[in-house]
């Protein structure tokens, strides 16, 4: 297992990487993670559809959730989210600030993009007609719910989100084989899930397949809009996430284990 230290240099040189790769690459990367993130958070969906209490929900989703993180990291795409990890480099003199903001405004939108093509496929090929449609007003109910969170409670579950999405992706650096990345990376997400925080990338997800899901199969979508899904809460859950992955884990880090 390598140690914080070692975990950090290595970061510092994969953050680096991230910041200059070309366009083209960055976004068909994004666009990939944003569509793994996607299947795992419709595979929770489908878990919990039947769990006999909010809490066994969460604890069900919990388990299969972090399958899209898995995805990302040992496939190999670019996760906005984790990718607040690359102030790691900045700060350090590793890698540039337009760099690293140049990646984030390609890669989020390129998450964003995966998140929609998966909620199209699965709204328009009737997997949410599950459970004689109970999946298809799960998904609506949880849209509906995320489009009308308060900005305080939408920066503050970003931020404790974030934290716990970077600590996954800190924690798989530390691991050389599979196992025992697969292991490292999933406790902090279950955590995340478990807690009802809030994941900007996942909500490109979860709040347009609400939308989707709304118009395709007639259910009321009351307080649900794209007014909800982009200012209500992709605002606040997005500055939350990289505040508490940028700032809470990728500067404290780069203090504790790289600044000369």
């Amino acid at each position: 297992m390598k140690s914080p230290a070692e975990i950090a240099t290595r970061y510092e040189a994969a953050g680096s990487a991230k910041s200059s790769a070309p366009f083209g690459k960055t976004l068909l990367l994004g666009i990939m993670a944003g569509a793994f993130i996607a299947l795992g958070g419709l595979g929770s969906q489908i878990a919990s559809c039947f769990a006999s209490d909010p809490s066994s929900a969460r604890m069900i989703s919990s388990v299969v959730f972090p399958i899209g993180l898995f995805m990302v990291l040992i496939g190999g795409a670019e996760l906005f989210t984790g990718n607040c990890l690359i102030t790691i480099p900045v700060l350090s003199g590793k890698a540039k600030l337009s760099g690293m903001l140049k990646n984030w405004v390609i890669v989020y939108f390129g998450n964003m993009i995966g998140g929609f093509i998966i909620a199209a496929l699965a709204t328009f090929s009737h997997i949410y007609s599950f459970g004689d449609n109970a999946l298809a007003m799960s998904v609506v109910n949880t849209a509906i719910t995320k489009s009308n969170i308060s900005f305080t409670d939408g920066l503050l579950r970003g931020i404790l989100c974030n934290v716990l999405v970077c600590m996954a992706v800190w924690c798989s650096f530390a691991a050389d084989e599979l196992a025992g990345k697969v292991f490292a990376l999933w406790l902090p997400v279950m955590l995340f899930i478990i807690c009802g925080f809030e994941h900007c990338v996942a909500n490109m997800y979860f709040i347009p397949a609400g939308l989707l899901t709304s118009a395709f199969y007639g259910i009321s979508g009351d307080g649900l809009s794209l007014a909800g899904f982009f200012i209500t809460n992709l605002i606040p859950v997005t500055i939350g996430n990289i505040i508490g992955g940028g700032l809470c884990v990728g500067a404290v880090y780069y203090a504790a284990y790289l600044k000369k």
